[in-house]
């Protein structure tokens, strides 16, 4: 029993509940009318065919009217936190997939209580005691819960009874599968099929002689097959790098350059697993072995540009000034798998350009080919 939970154009729905006057009108989130990509967009500017990463030059074309907001990541970050600690209260066992999504296992609950009452409980609580609203589907897998709660939406909730996940998948078109893109729909398109019971009407060899591997991954789906596991959320992981030196070192500028060179490491492992941080910690050990450490909240990123001054900032903070230290350490926690959100915030062609450059000359010649002169 998977139970899929999606915050319903979670940007947008922050941004109402901040300024409550935008509330049913055509609103994009996520840049500039002349630059930038759309990260969400409300129901009603969907209506004119608006949708996330289009160029907001474009949406703004079949919109003109609409309202447009740069977007608001301290509060996002805020708000996914809070349903967050709610399920974690809740759930026995959860996985937060991005900043708006989570899955929950409740198998086993069964024998205790009905678990769509359950999950329909904890949907209200949410709602309540956040404002935003929030869909889910009750499902035997991931991937057919996460169908139904598109099909739930907005703002609604489904279950799909064991053993049925066939007849609820047939009607709908194929590309409600997850992973089929708009090539892979135009061409099963072009085999005729259209809905997901043309493809139930295959079998598995004849669409792998025409699909290859895919062809047979795609029969499972279309038969409401799927064996991914939850996998549990937890804060504590992370990815850090210390450095105990040769001699103590008291030379503030030397300690700094420090911190700025951990930081960029750690982040360009974050962007190479394409995880993002919500949390920044800095240790430091004295020569007595005494070690102090501290650490802040902040809004979801995988930049250098973002963690380096809040690294320093914490190390301003913690060091006691003449003091010579023996010991530095950075830590990123709260990793999530949101980097493409991230990503539709930022001045992003050029931003995500230059990442994408300095990351390249890192993987092919080893993380510290590039280095930025902070940190020299």
């Amino acid at each position: 029993m998977i139970a899929h939970f999606d915050l319903d154009a979670f940007f947008v729905s922050v941004e109402c509940l901040n300024d409550p006057t935008l509330k049913g009108k055509p609103l994009l989130v996520g840049g500039h009318r002349e630059r930038g990509v759309v990260a969400a967009c409300s129901y009603e500017a969907r209506k004119y065919g608006i949708h996330s990463a289009m160029p907001m030059k474009t949406a703004t074309r079949l919109c003109p009217q609409a309202i447009v907001v740069g977007g608001s990541r301290e509060a996002y970050t805020k708000y996914s936190r809070w349903v967050t600690e709610i399920i974690s209260e809740k759930a026995p066992l959860f996985e937060k997939a991005s900043i708006d999504e989570f899955y929950l296992d409740l198998g086993g609950m069964d024998k205790y209580f009905d678990p769509y009452q359950w999950t329909i409980d904890l949907r209200e609580k949410i709602i309540r005691e956040t404002n935003l609203p929030i869909s889910f589907a009750l499902a035997a897998n991931k991937m057919v819960a996460k169908i139904a709660t598109d099909e739930a939406k907005p703002n609604g909730y489904l279950q799909i009874p064991a053993g049925r996940e066939k007849e609820f998948l047939a009607p709908l078109t194929v590309n409600k599968i997850p992973g089929i893109g708009k090539q892979a729909h135009r061409v099963l398109q072009e085999l005729g099929i259209e809905t997901i019971r043309d493809l139930q009407e295959h079998s598995a060899q004849w669409l792998e002689a025409r699909l290859g591997q895919q062809g047979a991954q795609l029969w499972e789906k279309a038969n409401g097959i799927h064996r991914g596991e939850v996998v549990p959320y937890h804060e504590a992981k992370s990815v850090s790098t210390e450095n105990t030196f040769n001699e103590n070192k008291s030379d503030l500028r030397f300690l700094l350059n420090e911190v700025v060179r951990m930081t960029e490491r750690i982040a360009y492992e974050l962007r190479r697993d394409n995880k993002t941080a919500g949390c920044i910690a800095l240790k430091i050990r004295y020569p007595n072995f005494e070690t102090t450490s501290r650490q802040t909240s902040i809004p979801y990123t995988f930049y250098d540009h973002e963690l380096i001054p809040q690294a320093k900032d914490l190390f301003h903070r913690l060091y006691r000034k003449g003091q010579p230290v023996r010991l530095l350490g950075v830590r990123l926690s709260e990793l999530t798998d949101q980097a493409l959100q991230t990503n539709l915030f930022e001045n992003t062609a050029k931003k995500t350009g230059l990442y994408r450059a300095i990351d390249d000359l890192k993987n092919r010649f080893g993380s510290y080919s590039v280095k930025k002169a902070g940190g020299l």
